[in-house]
């Protein structure tokens, strides 16, 4: 979410409760827009099917092939999410606006290529009706495109347009869905029509938002792809990053309380509904993160960098350093001490208000609820830090940490699950603590010696990697360079 610091000083700016909330409001929806409408839609649509009177076996194919596509789509653009956000960032930073919208086109084909072959190749064999198969491949190519806008909504300034799209895609959606309903049309492509609509209506306002702010742009739409030979950790950090959130939820479906909904749609509702309310309590740190380090920690970033670009003394050099760090690890303690509270909020609030909401929980699922809460909580405090480590160039650490954490889940949840179900979740929870302390551990041993790493470690010749994405980035600029020419 690089560049939308500039709005979202002028927001903070402002005096005032209201404007405080209003500020916060459009950061959050900005951050986490797309996957809060899916859990919103995901609520709405298993009380609609409800209210309808629907086949308890075919509200939870419907529930499964949604969630299906979900983590599909979000596992598909991990893979390159943190290359084309490091793409963007170093075009906007050498004025190269016109490079960024070839780079959303290419990108986006690219997971359509991979993406659309493994989920499409999953589903003829999937063993769901042709319709439904339709259905979780149109929506799955749809949330592509959303995550992609996602992390290409760089410097968008209507926030006000970004808000009223999200309200207006969950409004039209639910109401679509709960009218055809009503007018006895099939149950499942109705409620599974509502969640095209209305992501689809997020898709299309966040391209105009893209395209009246890029222009349509020059050159091949795979130079992104050299950024791959240039920074192959990043890649790696994405994929890892997605491995540890969410193979807990699919090795769980092999589980004991795990069950088979139709043909290779499997399902633990037990944990996947504990889940779904956990996760919500880490979006206040999501949105804390960004606005925090865009507003508070980026100006002393810029400082204590442009000092080395512009001559600044040794002295002024350190306390900018000094300077930074302090707000750095002020601004993280503030993180951590509100995803605590927000914690222990969402765990008695939970277990004392989900219980009394038409979602069958037990005293089982509560329990899961609670361990998964502090496991998320980890997650998010980890992905902070991982995330700083990032802001300056420690690609290796950040890699190491996200390495930490997807082995940690997988494996935490392969030996957790076929146990006793008071532990369910622990596997999780245990990976989050491992990927949080050795984030932390490699953050600071990085700051200890930021001067080192800064001015030293630099090489004296600057050479850049070539491999084979550098090579076809380049053959497919010169044909570019060619016809126009041409």
């Amino acid at each position: 979410m690089a560049g939308i610091g500039f709005e979202l000083k002028k927001l903070f700016s402002k005096k005032g409760l209201f404007a405080l909330i209003r500020a916060y409001g459009y950061a959050g929806i900005v951050c986490t827009g797309p996957m809060l409408l899916g859990m919103v839609l995901l609520a709405g649509v298993r009380m609609i099917a409800t209210f309808a009177g629907t086949a308890k076996d075919m509200q939870e194919l419907l529930i499964c092939m949604i969630t299906y596509s979900l983590l599909a789509s979000l596992l598909v653009t991990n893979l390159l999410s943190m290359i084309t956000t490091r793409y963007t960032a170093d075009m906007l930073y050498m004025n190269k606006d016109d490079r960024i919208m070839p780079s959303f086109y290419g990108s986006t084909a690219l997971m359509y290529v991979i993406g659309g072959l493994g989920y499409g190749i999953f589903l003829l064999f999937s063993g769901i009706e042709p319709v439904h198969q339709l259905c979780c491949f149109i929506l799955f190519m749809e949330l592509i495109v959303v995550w992609q806008e996602i992390n290409y909504l760089t410097a968008v300034k209507d926030y006000k347009g970004i808000l009223l799209t999200f309200l207006m895609a969950v409004v039209a959606g639910l109401a679509a869905g709960y009218l055809l309903v009503r007018a006895g049309a099939d149950p499942v492509l109705s409620l599974f029509g509502c969640v095209i609509i209305a992501y689809g209506i997020m898709l299309v306002w966040y391209y105009r938002l893209l395209i009246q702010y890029f222009p349509q742009g020059r050159g091949t739409s795979l130079a992104f792809m050299e950024w791959i030979d240039r920074y192959p950790q990043l890649m790696g950090v994405g994929t890892c990053i997605g491995i540890g959130l969410y193979i807990h939820l699919i090795l769980m479906w092999a589980s004991p309380i795990g069950v088979q909904i139709k043909g290779l749609f499997y399902s633990a509702p037990g944990y996947d509904v504990p889940a779904l309310f956990a996760f919500l309590s880490i979006l206040i740190t999501t949105i804390n993160f960004v606005t925090s380090v865009e507003v508070n920690f980026y100006p002393k970033y810029q400082i204590y960098f442009g000092l080395f670009n512009h001559g600044g003394t040794l002295i002024d050099i350190e306390n900018a350093r000094d300077d930074m760090i302090e707000t750095l690890l002020k601004e993280l303690s503030y993180a951590f001490a509100k995803q605590f509270f927000a914690t222990v909020v969402f765990i008695v609030g939970g277990t004392l208000l989900i219980p009394r909401l038409p979602f069958g929980f037990t005293e089982e699922m509560l329990g899961i609820y609670r361990v998964l809460c502090v496991g998320y909580a980890f997650y998010a405090t980890g992905n902070c830090i991982m995330l700083m480590s990032l802001y300056f160039a420690d690609n290796v650490g950040a890699l190491l940490s996200s390495v930490a954490y997807a082995v940690c889940s997988v494996l935490g949840t392969w030996f957790t699950m076929n146990g006793d179900s008071r532990y369910y979740g622990f596997g999780f929870l245990i990976a989050g603590i491992i990927f949080t302390a050795t984030a932390l551990m490699r953050l600071i041993s990085y700051l200890k010696k930021l001067d080192y790493h800064v001015i030293s470690k630099q090489p004296l010749i600057q050479s850049k990697k070539t491999g084979p994405a550098t090579r076809l980035s380049r053959k497919l600029e010169e044909r570019y360079c060619e016809k126009e020419k041409i």
